[in-house]
């Protein structure tokens, strides 16, 4: 049990000098991410593309804004105690915006923010028309991102790179090498197509390495143990939870439609698990006695 005292980046650094894999879901909204904490996972990833979908409505095409996802972020980071990892996209712009940016995510409460290479705007890593910036500007980002870091910004620096899609496994090692060297916390290879990449880019990058579960995505999905016998520390589910959401939600719509009983959790349940109980226990600590006149 971590010290619930601790900032959200120390209690992040904590857990990955545990050992074992860290595995974690990903989370959309504060709701998601206490049924997370409630389920005993010590941490969870705030998804860019399961914000966008669930806030907006829209693909993860960098269609959601800097400020709408710093807000969404600390919605998420108040409601739990557990550390949140944070998508950054490209950091919304030069040197200095990205510096801005991790400043703005660590004073949200994340203690991670994750930043790419790609061209704005971005757009998730499984899906097609990426492309990167060049290997100077990515090493630029991520010096800035440091930097911010080294300057006061309680957070971890998560350095990804989509080069594999664009380029080949080779360019796409050389560049979380490079990102290792400056000195991000965690690097992250996104979408290796085969077991065999995993395996090559776990033997030839050193430091933290976060494997990036998507259900049919390009990457295999592994089990745990496989994971962190390659050289992986983290693996997010990223998706799930967007996913199972849809597919139940289409299935009580359907069941409304044709009148048929639907399979919903008891209203006790659901009043416990949105925090009624804790809230009736501080307005009872709060009431005012009532006198009545002599």
């Amino acid at each position: 049990m971590l010290n619930k005292n601790l900032s959200a980046a120390e209690k992040l650094r904590r857990l990955l000098k545990q050992p074992g894999l860290l595995v974690m879901p990903g989370c959309h909204d504060a709701i998601s991410a206490k049924l997370c904490e409630s389920m005993g996972f010590p941490s969870a990833f705030m998804s860019g593309f399961a914000v966008s979908a669930s806030r907006l409505g829209v693909p993860d095409t960098g269609l959601i804004s800097y400020a709408e996802l710093l807000n969404q972020g600390q919605n998420i980071c108040q409601a739990v105690s557990i550390p949140i990892w944070g998508d950054g996209d490209t950091g919304f712009g030069n040197a200095l915006n990205i510096k801005r940016t991790v400043q703005g995510y660590a004073q949200a409460g994340f203690a991670c923010i994750m930043l790419e290479d790609q061209i704005a705007p971005k757009r998730c890593g499984h899906t097609r028309g990426k492309s990167v910036v060049e290997i100077d500007e990515a090493a630029m980002r991520i010096q800035a991102a440091v930097d911010a870091r080294n300057e006061g910004a309680d957070i971890l620096i998560m350095a990804r790179t989509d080069a594999r899609a664009t380029h080949n496994l080779e360019e796409a090692i050389k560049r979380a090498q490079l990102f290792h060297q400056i000195g991000a916390d965690i690097n992250f290879l996104e979408a290796p197509e085969s077991k065999a990449e995993m395996q090559q880019y776990c033997e030839q990058v050193e430091g933290y390495k976060f494997a990036n579960l998507i259900e049919n995505g390009k990457t295999p999905i592994l089990p745990h143990q496989e994971l962190e016998d390659m050289g992986f520390k983290i693996a997010v589910y990223p998706l799930t939870l967007l996913n199972v959401s849809i597919r139940a939600m289409q299935q009580a719509l359907s069941s409304m439609q044709n009148g048929e009983k639907i399979d919903t959790l008891d209203f006790k349940e659901l009043t416990q698990i949105v925090g009624f109980e804790d809230y009736y226990q501080q307005e009872q600590r709060y009431e005012i006695e009532k006198h009545t006149p002599d």
